[in-house]
């Protein structure tokens, strides 16, 4: 069993009083060790798949198991514990809290994963020179730029260790080298750690730094042309 299964996985929205469904019996199996970058234009559905492997929204139809447990089994705390302690998560739009430093932003996350106070100081410290980007740790949020409040993003999702990663966007509003470079931070992560990522792009370039490419495409997901396997 793979990290994150999905089977027959749709979503409907409505529109006012039309119905629309955005996803469509989606099948598809995300294996540890394995970086899959799902493709596809804004609006596709990409942050509602990734929304629903996290257990954040439930499908309308089918089945999401994550690390052989069933989302539809699970109780809310144990959701919760699973997020906290065995999932990171990159936002498309940071989520950094803007009077933290970096640090600081690391911390949160540690200690709702189950981290004591000087422990979450220390690992997010270590994380932080891990990923070279130590001098970020003491600056306010507020003062970073874009490239660099997206490498803290990254290490705050890295700071637990997780065993899966759900990364929305997280290049897009970077330049290209500043874009692999989290592409690749990420990968190695996984490739290290035994995890799994999960990449939701509209940034076909990107296809070239995962293992493999799924595209997602009127509510379908398609096996793409591109990555390494």
């Amino acid at each position: 069993m793979g990290t994150v299964e999905l089977a027959a996985v749709g979503k409907m929205i409505r529109e006012g009083t039309e119905e629309r469904w955005i996803l469509k019996g989606i099948d598809a199996v995300i294996e540890k060790g394995e970086l899959a970058l799902v493709l596809g234009p804004s609006g596709s559905g990409k942050t509602s798949l990734l929304t629903i492997i996290a257990g954040f929204v439930q499908p309308s139809e089918g089945d999401v198991w994550i690390f052989g447990r069933r989302l539809s089994d699970l109780h809310d705390q144990d959701l919760q514990s699973i997020r906290a302690c065995r999932v990171g998560f990159i936002f498309q739009n940071f989520l950094l809290i803007d009077c933290f430093s970096g640090w600081q932003n690391a911390q949160m996350s540690l200690r709702f994963a189950g981290f004591g106070r000087a422990d979450a100081r220390r690992r997010a410290k270590e994380i932080f020179a891990d990923l070279g980007i130590s001098a970020l740790g003491p600056r306010k949020a507020s003062v970073m730029s874009h490239g660099e409040r997206q490498r803290v993003a990254v290490a705050r999702a890295l700071a637990a260790s997780p065993e899966l990663i759900l990364a929305d966007e997280p290049t897009g509003s970077l330049e290209r080298e500043q874009g692999a470079k989290v592409i690749g931070t990420i990968h190695a992560y996984v490739k290290e750690r035994g995890a799994t990522a999960i990449v939701a792009s509209h940034d076909g370039r990107l296809a070239a730094l995962s293992d493999r490419t799924l595209e997602l495409k009127d509510g379908h997901l398609f096996q793409g042309t591109g990555g390494r396997k």
